[in-house]
């Protein structure tokens, strides 16, 4: 595959898979006919797997420890285990959060099937939009 096919399969921008080969996660081969760089299905699996991890909020710097413990199959992965628990409560945080966001987008869209035919006025955008941008606390 070529970086856009990459890319359009893994969900990302062609820049992503740019940026992650340059960083080590993504190891591409060189096409001998013309140079260009060439990923497999492995590469795939390693877009998903980055992309997996850093909606999890993990760094890259991490994701590239827990694929390179995963390479290692002789290698305790007891780092990769201490990385995942130490990430979990912050997932666990974010996820209280994005629920916490949704009622207030679910709010926000009852209060406008409520306004006089189902269209808020400017104002009451402006209000509902304000309310939805406001910090949430879990």
């Amino acid at each position: 595959m070529k970086v856009s096919e990459l890319a359009q399969a893994g969900g990302v921008t062609p820049e992503t898979v740019r940026h992650y080969t340059r960083e080590g996660l993504l190891h591409p081969q060189r096409d001998p006919q013309n140079g260009y760089q060439r990923y497999d299905n492995e590469s795939l699996s390693r877009l998903c797997f980055i992309q997996c991890f850093r909606m999890l909020g993990f760094s890259l710097g991490e994701i590239k420890g827990l694929l390179g413990e995963a390479m290692q199959e002789s290698v305790s992965c007891s780092k990769s285990q201490d990385i995942l628990a130490n990430q979990l409560p912050q997932v666990r945080l974010r996820i209280r959060e994005l629920q916490a966001l949704s009622a207030r987008m679910d709010q926000a869209m009852q209060a406008w099937q409520a306004s006089p035919g189902g269209v808020p006025t400017g104002h009451l955008v402006s209000h509902l939009l304000d309310d939805l941008s406001q910090p949430v606390i879990v």
